[in-house]
């Protein structure tokens, strides 16, 4: 037996307990994906995570149950957020393990196996892995910028000019849905008219919902709040909080730098609001509109 006082019995168990709980989480997600390849490549990964378990347990001497709270969780964000998504999140979780395998001696060949096959594992679900909805990111990205962009800067202009939530929320609804409409057959003909294998449908089924959902969170908080300038400040939020959680998507599932991309989006779409907004109080100032 090696020697492995320079580890906390704690840390030991830990692992033993990870390697078990992702194994019933690979588990149940061969069972659920389709496609052979999918889910003999699943199945391997989680009979490795059993082995890696087993190993854990010749020096711990312990059983262990598996964390059912994480099991549930990773398996719930997988079948919402498609599986490229929860895995790849559920390996990023996997990086503090390496405080501990630093410390184990270089005689401990058993964990040098288990840190190979974790990178492999990676690797193998980097080639595995095709979802729709990874292949559709660019519609997706061009519903949701264009709604950022465009409705954050007519609800921020019709806001001064206006001055009644009611009449912003109903002309932020029309023009919302009319240009989603607009912006769903634009990407149809533009997928449709390039000589890839994308799905011109699906191209505009992404395009049309990503800004459609931007429309009805930006456009409720003038629904719900009295306040016009407070129901302006929520829709603002709501735009930060869309960029925040689409960019930390990608960033997880497309191995992209978040921070860069998030702050480029958010100057963006609120730089435009904030111009669309002087452009409002100039109109009002000019016609001396009054509603």
């Amino acid at each position: 037996m090696k020697d492995l006082s320079n580890i906390k019995p704690g840390r030991i168990l830990a692992l033993q307990k990870n390697e078990l709980t992702e194994h019933y989480i690979y588990k149940r997600l061969a069972a659920s994906v389709s496609g052979v390849k999918n889910r003999r490549v699943l199945s391997q990964i989680a009979d490795d995570e059993l082995r890696h378990y087993n190993i854990w347990k010749v020096y711990t001497r312990q059983d262990v149950e598996p964390n059912k709270m994480k099991i549930w969780f990773f398996t719930v964000v997988s079948m919402l957020f498609g599986l490229t998504f929860g895995i790849k999140l559920m390996e990023k979780s996997e990086k503090s393990a390496n405080a501990v395998y630093s410390q184990l001696p270089s005689s401990f060949k058993e964990v040098r196996g288990i840190i190979s096959d974790e990178e492999e594992h990676e690797q193998v679900l980097i080639s595995l892995l095709d979802e729709d909805r990874l292949k559709y990111t660019g519609s997706i990205v061009l519903g949701l910028n264009d709604a950022l962009v465009e409705l954050m800067g007519i609800l921020a202009g019709l806001t001064f000019a206006l001055q009644d939530s009611r009449f912003v929320a109903l002309t932020g609804i029309i023009t919302g849905f009319a240009a989603a409409l607009s912006m769903a057959a634009s990407e149809y003909l533009s997928v449709k008219a390039e000589p890839e294998m994308k799905n011109p449908f699906k191209a505009a089924s992404y395009t049309g919902t990503a800004y459609v959902m931007t429309v009805v969170v930006l456009i409720t908080p003038f629904l719900v709040i009295p306040s016009l300038y407070a129901a302006l400040g929520a829709a603002f939020f709501g735009a930060v909080c869309i960029i925040g959680a689409f960019n930390f998507y990608i960033s997880v599932a497309k191995d992209v730098p978040f921070k860069r991309r998030f702050v480029e989006m958010t100057l963006l779409s609120l730089g435009v609001a904030l111009l669309s907004f002087l452009a409002g109080m100039a109109v009002r100032a000019v016609f001396g509109l009054e509603v």
